[in-house]
């Protein structure tokens, strides 16, 4: 994991007190709640095979960010890249994602983004698998990006969606309604179909994948949410009144900042 320099560091001067307690404590806890889950069924491994085996074996997974809690403990011991901030949320963040066995590269889409991409890009061509959060640091929620698709398509690997749902689960009130599963919750995996993303894709071909991995990333949260029940809220509450699931609003509006 990179290292921020002591110049351009956003540490206070107690985090790296903190930074060796908290991460490692945090990691504990999210294994025990998560080992406490059952998974009882993974619907498409197969199209997860034969992505890998289609592509040199690895692929870039995608979640949304408010799936990401469960995925810490499944994909972390795959030992996958992720593009994390150089905040200093982002550097707690980090180390708990490095005692869960994943590995980070700092940058995000206002600091040191560029470089990070390019840096994950080469990983994935050695052969490393990665992670992305579609919907951006910052969301909107459940609107992807279109960092994801010029990754996969600079890297010549699938893009991988993955999502899933808990029949007991709490559902925060933030942007991203994350939802973290009760101990001894029931779990279901989705991997959506893979996205290939050919390299001479490029301007506004590249918001047709985008719309793509939206649709199929939200047609697989939305199965996983069926199989308990009615789909999960995942829009903010900002005023009385607001709903807090779909439709998008406006649809499909372009996000290729």
């Amino acid at each position: 994991m990179e290292s921020i320099s002591a110049e351009k560091s956003p540490l206070r001067w107690y985090d790296p007190i903190l930074l060796r307690v908290i991460p490692p404590l945090v990691a504990l806890l999210i294994k025990l709640l998560m080992l406490s889950c059952r998974l009882i069924k993974v619907e498409g491994i197969e199209r997860e095979r034969e992505a890998r085996a289609q592509g040199r074996g690895n692929v870039i997974y995608c979640t949304w960010h408010q799936r990401i809690s469960y995925f810490s403990h499944y994909l972390g011991p795959r030992h996958i890249i992720a593009m994390i901030s150089q905040s200093r949320d982002g550097e707690y963040v980090a180390r708990v994602v490095q005692w869960l066995g994943g590995r980070s590269i700092r940058g995000s889409s206002t600091l040191g983004g560029t470089k990070a991409l390019r840096e994950i890009i080469k990983k994935m061509k050695e052969g490393e698998n990665g992670v992305m959060l579609a919907d951006g640091p910052l969301g909107p929620a459940r609107i992807a990006k279109v960092g994801a698709i010029i990754m996969a398509r600079n890297a010549d690997v699938p893009l991988m969606p993955i999502l899933w749902g808990a029949d007991r689960c709490w559902c925060f009130n933030s942007w991203d309604r994350t939802l973290i599963p009760k101990p001894f919750a029931r779990i279901v995996l989705y991997f959506a179909d893979p996205i290939w993303i050919p390299r001479t894709v490029k301007g506004k071909e590249l918001e047709a994948y985008r719309r793509v991995l939206e649709d199929r990333m939200n047609q697989g949260a939305g199965w996983c949410d069926r199989q308990f029940g009615q789909e999960r809220p995942w829009r903010k509450v900002t005023e009385k009144g607001m709903p807090e699931v779909g439709p998008l609003s406006p649809p499909h509006e372009s996000q290729t900042e």
